[in-house]
């Protein structure tokens, strides 16, 4: 059973933010991108501790859709074509209460790489 359950979703396409108020009283607003690069998805995750795969170029990307996945999670359909990814109540909640660290971490894993973030 998920601890932090939301209590609003809205997704705001023009600004590409996802806005999330849980039932605790928390309130994150995340971004298309933020949320594309941090993507609970083998994909992006890699099956185990090392095997993540660095998400580059996604600066612009939306999300299209999204659609509810029992009483637990919910897809989030980017328009990349991504959309294997289930972010549950609480992979959202811990993305909210982590985003500072976590877009450090990001930007910092960009530019050991050799990338760069091309602003919107």
């Amino acid at each position: 059973m998920a601890t932090h359950v939301p209590t609003d979703i809205k997704l705001h396409q023009k600004s590409r933010m996802l806005e999330l108020t849980y039932n605790d009283g928390s309130h994150f607003e995340l971004s298309c991108e933020y949320l594309r690069v941090f993507s609970p998805s083998a994909e992006v995750q890699g099956h185990g501790e090392g095997q993540e795969t660095l998400q580059v170029g996604k600066e612009n990307v939306n999300i299209i859709s999204i659609e509810p996945i029992g009483n637990y999670a919910i897809q989030l359909n980017f328009d990349d074509g991504h959309n294997t990814g289930l972010y549950s109540w609480d992979t959202l909640y811990d993305l909210g209460i982590c985003q500072e660290a976590n877009w450090k971490n990001y930007l910092a894993d960009l530019e050991a790489a050799g990338h760069k973030r091309k602003e919107s």
